[in-house]
């Protein structure tokens, strides 16, 4: 009867402690973000109207993005917290006495991690990629005319360099393409150029790729057959032999979707699943970064647990009784246990060391630290 008592005693304390500090720190970003971004708020609230329920939606996807990053630092904190307090209201002293070991105390710190690090994992791959689009979106993006750059890139397939001015976020639309086009597909000549792309993915009619419209360059493309790539497949269909394309219109295949051609790392948001089939994609080139990031979320509940385990029997040592004492510690080991798994991240994605060796390696460092430090639990 007793330890189910603990159990919720010490859950209830570490639950309230992690609210808080959840709260505090995304509170902090919030209140940051927004006032650094003051300005945008306010063109928008000018010329599309009240902007309170727009950065509350705005923050709201940013809170989900944020539990994933913050959820093992703040399970840390909020643990070492509450052994803390436990220590000096000398209620670990009375639970020592009467026989309940340190690591039967923390073991609901232990059990509420592992939930934490759980959900935090479907998080990342369920919830997060359903909400890329905002995710990526800047305050100066919110209005209804925002456009981001474009970010050239190479269908390695067909070896057309996709590029255009601008992207309207709001309507998914590619202003000004100028596709170059690769010896054997530059019949026509060497640019395709139009007022407007579109990316449509594969239906009935043709495999995934982009509309062009108001095509200029070549001129009367309408007078022209379609083009054919090295496979003998169709690469770019034209107005002649496609039935569905306006006069004006061209259709290039191409497997790069437009979200891969402007923003920055925005691959952090896609799931695992997403990414293994990007690795596949003939029309992609990711480079080691993306391999080190699927790598990287295969470890990273361990990783989670590895980083309380080393927390917990700093507070249960020497310094047990000190709450200040208990902080700098936290911060010491949070900042430690960081750089070293982003060094190592950096290492991987830099190619001095494999994608799988980069991601495992921080386990291999800490792990057996942690081994050494859980002698305090015996106690």
């Amino acid at each position: 009867m007793m330890p189910g008592i603990i159990d919720r005693y010490v859950l209830r304390s570490f639950l309230w402690l992690f609210v808080i500090c959840f709260v505090s720190l995304a509170g902090l970003y919030v209140v940051i973000h927004a006032f650094t971004n003051l300005d945008a708020f306010l063109i928008y609230a000018e010329k599309q109207g009240p902007v309170l329920p727009v950065m509350a939606q705005y923050y709201g996807y940013r809170l989900v993005f944020l539990f994933d990053r913050l959820q093992a630092v703040v399970v840390l904190i909020a643990a070492m917290f509450t052994v803390t307090a436990l220590q000096q209201h000398n209620e670990m002293v009375a639970l020592v006495a009467a026989g309940i070991s340190h690591a039967r105390v923390v073991l609901p710190l232990i059990l509420a991690a592992a939930v934490f690090s759980a959900v935090a994992a479907a998080n990342r791959e369920l919830v997060i990629p359903r909400f890329k689009e905002e995710l990526e979106r800047s305050p100066s993006d919110l209005l209804e005319d925002a456009t981001q750059a474009v970010r050239p890139r190479y269908d390695r397939r067909t070896d057309i360099l996709l590029r255009g001015e601008r992207v309207i976020i709001n309507r998914r639309t590619l202003t000004n393409p100028d596709f170059l086009l690769p010896p054997g597909l530059d019949r026509y000549g060497r640019h395709l150029v139009a007022k407007e792309a579109v990316y449509q993915p594969a239906n009935k009619d043709h495999p995934s790729g982009y509309l062009l419209r108001r095509v200029t360059q070549p001129e009367d493309v309408a007078e022209k057959p379609s083009l054919l790539g090295p496979e003998g497949d169709v690469v770019i269909y034209m107005p002649k032999d496609t039935p569905w394309l306006k006069p004006d219109e061209v259709f290039v295949v191409s497997q790069v979707e437009l979200d891969q051609l402007f923003g920055g790392s925005s691959y952090q948001y896609d799931s695992t699943a997403r990414l293994i089939r990007n690795l596949s994609n003939p029309s992609l080139d990711y480079g080691a970064d993306v391999r080190v990031t699927i790598h990287a979320r295969v470890v990273q509940p361990l990783l989670d647990l590895t980083l309380l385990f080393l927390g917990l029997p700093l507070v249960l040592g020497q310094y047990r009784r000190n709450l200040f004492v208990a902080v700098g510690l936290a911060m010491a080991l949070v900042a430690g246990f960081s750089l070293t798994v982003l060094g190592a991240h950096y290492l991987g994605r830099a190619l001095y060391l494999s994608p799988a060796l980069a991601a495992w390696l921080p386990l291999f460092v800490f792990v057996p630290v942690a081994a050494v430090l859980g002698r305090a639990f015996r106690c």
